[in-house]
Protein backbone atom coordinates (compact mmCIF):
# COMPACT_ATOMS: atom_id res chain seq x y z
CA UNK A 1 0.00 0.00 0.00
CA UNK A 2 2.83 2.39 0.68
CA UNK A 3 4.69 2.20 -2.29
CA UNK A 4 1.26 2.76 -4.23
CA UNK A 5 0.99 5.65 -2.21
CA UNK A 6 4.75 6.86 -2.93
CA UNK A 7 4.37 5.77 -6.89
CA UNK A 8 1.20 8.20 -7.30
CA UNK A 9 2.82 10.79 -5.23
CA UNK A 10 6.00 10.70 -7.68
CA UNK A 11 3.44 10.98 -10.60
CA UNK A 12 1.14 13.48 -8.73
CA UNK A 13 4.60 15.82 -8.43
CA UNK A 14 5.75 14.93 -12.42
CA UNK A 15 2.45 15.50 -14.03
CA UNK A 16 1.87 19.07 -12.30
CA UNK A 17 5.91 19.97 -12.80
CA UNK A 18 5.19 19.49 -16.39
CA UNK A 19 1.87 21.18 -16.30
CA UNK A 20 3.13 24.22 -14.62
CA UNK A 21 6.35 24.37 -16.66
CA UNK A 22 4.02 23.57 -20.01
CA UNK A 23 1.78 26.49 -18.64
CA UNK A 24 3.81 28.91 -18.12
CA UNK A 25 5.63 30.60 -20.64
CA UNK A 26 2.54 30.69 -23.11
CA UNK A 27 -0.39 32.92 -22.64
CA UNK A 28 -2.77 30.45 -21.03
CA UNK A 29 -2.06 31.15 -17.10
CA UNK A 30 -0.37 28.56 -15.45
CA UNK A 31 -1.73 29.26 -11.81
CA UNK A 32 -5.26 28.97 -13.23
CA UNK A 33 -4.36 25.70 -14.96
CA UNK A 34 -3.40 24.02 -11.93
CA UNK A 35 -6.69 25.53 -10.23
CA UNK A 36 -8.42 23.51 -12.57
CA UNK A 37 -6.36 20.49 -12.75
CA UNK A 38 -6.65 20.12 -9.02
CA UNK A 39 -10.83 21.00 -9.37
CA UNK A 40 -11.34 18.24 -11.86
CA UNK A 41 -9.07 15.35 -10.27
CA UNK A 42 -8.60 16.25 -6.71
CA UNK A 43 -5.59 16.71 -6.95
CA UNK A 44 -3.08 18.84 -4.60
CA UNK A 45 -0.02 19.22 -2.98
CA UNK A 46 0.18 20.82 0.02
CA UNK A 47 3.25 22.54 1.32
CA UNK A 48 5.24 25.35 0.24
CA UNK A 49 7.95 22.89 -1.51
CA UNK A 50 6.26 21.85 -4.96
CA UNK A 51 5.96 25.78 -6.13
CA UNK A 52 9.03 26.62 -4.78
CA UNK A 53 10.78 24.40 -6.90
CA UNK A 54 8.79 24.32 -10.30
CA UNK A 55 8.86 27.95 -9.71
CA UNK A 56 12.83 27.57 -10.21
CA UNK A 57 12.76 25.44 -12.31
CA UNK A 58 11.03 27.44 -14.69
CA UNK A 59 13.18 30.37 -14.08
CA UNK A 60 15.94 28.52 -14.53
CA UNK A 61 14.93 27.61 -18.36
CA UNK A 62 14.17 31.24 -19.20
CA UNK A 63 17.83 32.16 -18.20
CA UNK A 64 19.07 29.37 -20.27
CA UNK A 65 17.13 30.61 -23.29
CA UNK A 66 17.82 34.80 -22.68
CA UNK A 67 21.42 34.18 -21.43
CA UNK A 68 22.72 35.94 -24.09
CA UNK A 69 20.41 38.72 -24.04
CA UNK A 70 21.03 38.62 -19.73
CA UNK A 71 24.74 38.58 -20.79
CA UNK A 72 24.88 41.88 -23.35
CA UNK A 73 22.48 43.42 -20.65
CA UNK A 74 25.05 42.85 -17.88
CA UNK A 75 28.18 43.82 -19.68
CA UNK A 76 26.93 47.21 -21.12
CA UNK A 77 25.29 48.19 -18.16
CA UNK A 78 28.41 47.88 -16.28
CA UNK A 79 29.99 49.59 -19.42
CA UNK A 80 27.77 52.53 -19.24
CA UNK A 81 27.96 52.94 -15.74
CA UNK A 82 31.83 53.23 -16.10
CA UNK A 83 32.68 54.61 -19.01
CA UNK A 84 29.47 56.28 -20.56
CA UNK A 85 29.99 54.34 -23.38
CA UNK A 86 26.93 56.02 -25.77
CA UNK A 87 26.54 52.49 -27.43
CA UNK A 88 25.90 51.07 -24.40
CA UNK A 89 23.30 53.42 -23.11
CA UNK A 90 20.09 51.67 -24.97
CA UNK A 91 20.52 48.33 -22.73
CA UNK A 92 21.29 50.17 -19.25
CA UNK A 93 18.19 51.75 -20.01
CA UNK A 94 16.52 48.46 -20.57
CA UNK A 95 17.88 47.28 -16.83
CA UNK A 96 16.36 50.23 -15.33
CA UNK A 97 13.18 49.85 -17.51
CA UNK A 98 12.75 46.35 -15.96
CA UNK A 99 13.48 47.81 -12.37
CA UNK A 100 10.58 50.12 -13.21
CA UNK A 101 8.58 47.51 -14.23
CA UNK A 102 9.17 45.50 -11.47
CA UNK A 103 8.15 47.73 -8.59
CA UNK A 104 3.93 47.60 -9.13
CA UNK A 105 4.31 43.99 -9.31
CA UNK A 106 5.83 44.11 -5.89
CA UNK A 107 3.97 46.34 -4.26
CA UNK A 108 0.13 44.83 -4.98
CA UNK A 109 1.79 40.88 -4.27
CA UNK A 110 2.95 42.94 -0.69
CA UNK A 111 -0.85 44.57 -0.03
CA UNK A 112 -3.05 42.03 -1.78
CA UNK A 113 -1.34 38.39 -1.86
CA UNK A 114 -3.45 37.25 1.11
CA UNK A 115 -6.82 38.96 -0.52
CA UNK A 116 -5.88 37.50 -3.82
CA UNK A 117 -5.40 33.91 -2.24
CA UNK A 118 -8.63 34.34 -0.71
CA UNK A 119 -11.01 35.55 -2.09
CA UNK A 120 -9.83 35.43 -6.35
CA UNK A 121 -8.42 31.54 -6.41
CA UNK A 122 -11.82 30.01 -6.92
CA UNK A 123 -12.32 28.06 -9.94
CA UNK A 124 -15.31 30.15 -10.63
CA UNK A 125 -13.17 33.01 -11.35
CA UNK A 126 -10.56 31.22 -13.06
CA UNK A 127 -13.52 30.54 -15.85
CA UNK A 128 -13.63 34.47 -16.27
CA UNK A 129 -10.25 35.53 -16.08
CA UNK A 130 -9.60 33.18 -18.69
CA UNK A 131 -12.11 34.83 -20.89
CA UNK A 132 -10.56 38.07 -19.80
CA UNK A 133 -6.96 36.63 -21.23
CA UNK A 134 -8.25 35.53 -24.36
CA UNK A 135 -10.22 38.70 -25.16
CA UNK A 136 -6.74 40.45 -24.41
CA UNK A 137 -5.42 38.26 -26.56
CA UNK A 138 -7.64 38.51 -29.65
CA UNK A 139 -7.84 42.60 -29.10
CA UNK A 140 -3.39 42.52 -29.81
CA UNK A 141 -3.98 39.57 -32.44
CA UNK A 142 -2.71 41.54 -35.45
CA UNK A 143 -0.59 44.48 -33.94
CA UNK A 144 3.28 44.84 -35.18
CA UNK A 145 4.67 48.01 -33.22
CA UNK A 146 7.63 49.65 -34.07
CA UNK A 147 9.21 50.24 -30.68
CA UNK A 148 12.38 48.55 -30.27
CA UNK A 149 14.89 48.13 -27.11
CA UNK A 150 16.17 51.49 -27.51
CA UNK A 151 12.18 52.68 -28.47
CA UNK A 152 10.96 51.69 -24.97
CA UNK A 153 9.74 54.87 -22.59
CA UNK A 154 9.56 55.12 -18.54
CA UNK A 155 5.87 55.13 -19.17
CA UNK A 156 5.70 51.74 -21.29
CA UNK A 157 7.39 50.03 -18.17
CA UNK A 158 5.26 51.08 -16.02
CA UNK A 159 2.22 49.93 -18.14
CA UNK A 160 3.65 46.45 -18.40
CA UNK A 161 4.46 46.18 -14.84
CA UNK A 162 0.71 47.23 -14.17
CA UNK A 163 -0.16 44.68 -16.08
CA UNK A 164 1.69 42.18 -14.83
CA UNK A 165 0.39 42.89 -11.34
CA UNK A 166 -3.15 41.59 -12.73
CA UNK A 167 -1.85 38.67 -13.43
CA UNK A 168 -1.31 37.68 -9.82
CA UNK A 169 -5.23 36.68 -9.85
CA UNK A 170 -5.07 33.06 -11.65
CA UNK A 171 -6.28 32.62 -15.11
CA UNK A 172 -5.11 36.24 -15.69
CA UNK A 173 -1.93 35.03 -17.97
CA UNK A 174 1.62 36.48 -16.56
CA UNK A 175 3.37 36.00 -20.04
CA UNK A 176 -0.40 37.19 -22.15
CA UNK A 177 -1.06 40.11 -19.55
CA UNK A 178 2.75 41.90 -20.21
CA UNK A 179 3.06 40.82 -24.19
CA UNK A 180 -0.19 42.28 -24.59
CA UNK A 181 0.31 45.49 -22.45
CA UNK A 182 4.12 45.79 -24.09
CA UNK A 183 1.99 45.53 -27.53
CA UNK A 184 -0.54 47.97 -26.74
CA UNK A 185 2.46 50.54 -26.23
CA UNK A 186 4.02 50.13 -29.44
CA UNK A 187 6.38 47.35 -28.36
CA UNK A 188 7.53 44.83 -31.82
CA UNK A 189 6.59 41.69 -31.17
CA UNK A 190 9.97 40.73 -30.53
CA UNK A 191 11.11 43.42 -27.77
CA UNK A 192 7.45 42.55 -26.19
CA UNK A 193 8.71 38.73 -26.09
CA UNK A 194 11.63 39.80 -24.73
CA UNK A 195 11.15 42.69 -22.37
CA UNK A 196 8.30 40.28 -20.78
CA UNK A 197 10.20 37.70 -20.20
CA UNK A 198 13.24 39.43 -19.22
CA UNK A 199 10.69 40.94 -17.06
CA UNK A 200 10.01 37.25 -15.68
CA UNK A 201 13.28 36.70 -14.07
CA UNK A 202 13.34 39.16 -10.94
CA UNK A 203 9.94 38.37 -10.17
CA UNK A 204 10.43 34.73 -10.32
CA UNK A 205 13.66 35.21 -8.91
CA UNK A 206 12.36 37.19 -5.39
CA UNK A 207 9.66 34.69 -5.07
CA UNK A 208 12.48 31.89 -4.59
CA UNK A 209 14.25 34.21 -2.78
CA UNK A 210 11.49 35.21 -0.05
CA UNK A 211 9.65 31.98 -0.15
CA UNK A 212 13.20 29.89 0.25
CA UNK A 213 13.17 30.53 4.21
CA UNK A 214 9.71 29.78 4.44
CA UNK A 215 10.92 26.20 2.61
CA UNK A 216 13.31 25.58 5.01
CA UNK A 217 11.89 26.81 8.04
CA UNK A 218 7.92 25.66 7.55
CA UNK A 219 7.83 22.89 5.18
CA UNK A 220 8.15 20.35 7.36
CA UNK A 221 7.19 17.19 4.91
CA UNK A 222 9.72 18.47 2.12
CA UNK A 223 12.04 15.92 3.21
CA UNK A 224 9.62 13.79 2.77
CA UNK A 225 8.65 14.20 -0.77
CA UNK A 226 12.60 15.81 -1.40
CA UNK A 227 12.96 13.20 -4.35
CA UNK A 228 9.29 13.63 -5.97
CA UNK A 229 10.36 17.30 -5.99
CA UNK A 230 13.34 16.77 -7.33
CA UNK A 231 11.47 15.35 -10.09
CA UNK A 232 9.27 18.15 -10.47
CA UNK A 233 11.71 20.82 -10.64
CA UNK A 234 13.43 19.24 -13.62
CA UNK A 235 10.15 18.27 -15.74
CA UNK A 236 9.61 22.22 -14.92
CA UNK A 237 13.13 22.96 -16.42
CA UNK A 238 12.36 20.51 -19.49
CA UNK A 239 8.65 21.58 -19.93
CA UNK A 240 9.68 25.45 -19.71
CA UNK A 241 12.77 25.23 -22.20
CA UNK A 242 10.41 23.30 -25.00
CA UNK A 243 7.25 25.66 -24.14
CA UNK A 244 9.06 28.89 -24.90
CA UNK A 245 10.91 27.71 -27.37
CA UNK A 246 7.97 26.98 -29.19
CA UNK A 247 5.68 29.85 -28.01
CA UNK A 248 8.89 32.02 -29.44
CA UNK A 249 8.26 30.76 -32.89
CA UNK A 250 4.33 31.20 -32.12
CA UNK A 251 4.96 35.24 -31.69
CA UNK A 252 6.71 35.31 -34.53
CA UNK A 253 4.43 34.14 -37.13
CA UNK A 254 1.66 36.26 -35.04
CA UNK A 255 -0.43 33.21 -34.19
CA UNK A 256 -1.29 34.54 -31.02
CA UNK A 257 -4.80 34.23 -31.82
CA UNK A 258 -4.85 30.46 -31.04
CA UNK A 259 -4.25 30.95 -27.74
CA UNK A 260 -7.38 33.33 -27.81
CA UNK A 261 -9.26 30.75 -28.85
CA UNK A 262 -7.88 28.32 -26.59
CA UNK A 263 -8.66 30.61 -23.57
CA UNK A 264 -12.39 31.40 -24.54
CA UNK A 265 -12.73 27.35 -24.41
CA UNK A 266 -11.47 26.45 -21.38
CA UNK A 267 -12.82 29.60 -19.58
CA UNK A 268 -16.60 28.85 -21.32
CA UNK A 269 -15.93 24.93 -20.06
CA UNK A 270 -14.88 26.27 -16.79
CA UNK A 271 -17.85 28.05 -16.07
CA UNK A 272 -20.65 25.87 -17.70
CA UNK A 273 -19.34 22.84 -15.88
CA UNK A 274 -17.12 23.60 -13.20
Amino acid sequence: METIEAFWTLVKYIVLGLLQGFTEPIPISSSGHLVIVRELFDVGIDGLSFEIMVNFGSLIAVLVIYRKDIYRLVENGIRYITTRAEDAKNDFQFILFLVVATIPTGIIGLLFEDYIENKLSGVAIVGVTLLITGAALWIIRNLRGRKNDGGITVRDAIIVGLAQSVALVPGISRSGATIVAAMLVGMKTETALRFSFLLYIPVSLGITVLSAGDLIGTDSEFSVVAIPAILAFAASIIATYYSLRWFMNIMAKGNLKYFAYYCFAAGILVILFL
